[in-house]
């Protein structure tokens, strides 16, 4: 029978014990979680000792949030995520302008060679109840609303074939530089549309009435369209300052 070393010394015995307690007491480890836990006053005191001492509050266990893994496909859109990121070049946000920007461009012009069409086109069937011989004539504002729409068609094609992340760099800079392209060469072919459609309907009308008008009807529809036209200009100019914020 060998010799028993917790009648040596029981209390040393007690504490090296982890699962050993006292009447009334816990065994509080070192963690703050698990101090929080215990309501005597002797941990209360360890857990403010130990907040002053690091600074920092102790959670309460009930404030712990345990989270699960996420799913399997979210792990593979992560992994996904990051391949882009590994093969994209510049900004990842910059490409949404730019793409706005080529939309814009096209709805705007496509909106105003609709308004301008179809405010022309009643003018001329209006008109040519009476004179039908004045209808092939008086088709001069169809044709020009109509070329509205090739302007924002060049500039979305400008634009979107200037978006390549994976060969080069498309930053902010870029992006903002194609947006402002295309609300330029959009709105101005919008105002365009506008100012051909209501011209046209009444120049067809007046033009029935006195040929002498129809000259004066021309010109101001070359005026309303240099309109759109001044916007592509400066829609193909600002598109051209996309690529040059960095050197690459």
């Amino acid at each position: 029978m060998g010799y028993n070393y917790k009648h040596r010394n029981p209390k040393a015995h007690e504490s090296s014990d982890p699962f050993s307690r006292k009447r009334g007491q816990m065994i509080s480890s070192p963690s703050p979680v698990s101090n929080h836990l215990t309501h005597n006053k002797t941990n209360k005191a360890k857990n403010k000792l130990w907040e002053k001492k690091t600074n920092k509050k102790s959670i309460p266990f009930h404030h712990l949030q345990i989270r699960s893994p996420p799913p399997l496909h979210h792990r593979n859109n992560r992994r996904c995520a990051t391949t882009m990121s590994s093969t994209f070049h510049g900004d990842e946000t910059a490409p949404f302008f730019g793409f706005l920007g080529a939309a814009a461009a096209l709805v705007f012009s496509c909106m105003g060679a609709a308004y301008g069409t179809a405010k022309s086109g009643v003018g001329v069937a209006s008109m040519g109840v009476m004179r039908p011989e004045l209808v092939m004539k008086s088709i001069v504002p169809v044709v020009m609303a109509g070329v509205l729409g090739i302007y924002g068609l060049i500039i979305a094609v400008i634009i979107s074939t200037g978006i390549n992340p994976k060969a080069k760099g498309y930053y902010l800079f870029d992006g903002y530089a194609h947006f402002s392209s295309g609300i330029a060469c959009g709105l101005a072919g919008l105002g365009a549309g506008m100012a051909i459609g209501i011209v046209g309907d009444a120049g067809v009308r007046a033009n029935a009435q006195q040929p002498k008008l129809f000259v004066g009807m021309i010109l101001i529809l070359i005026f309303a369209e240099a309109l759109a036209l001044y916007g592509l200009i400066v829609g193909i100019i600002l598109s051209s300052r996309a690529g040059q914020s960095r050197a690459d």
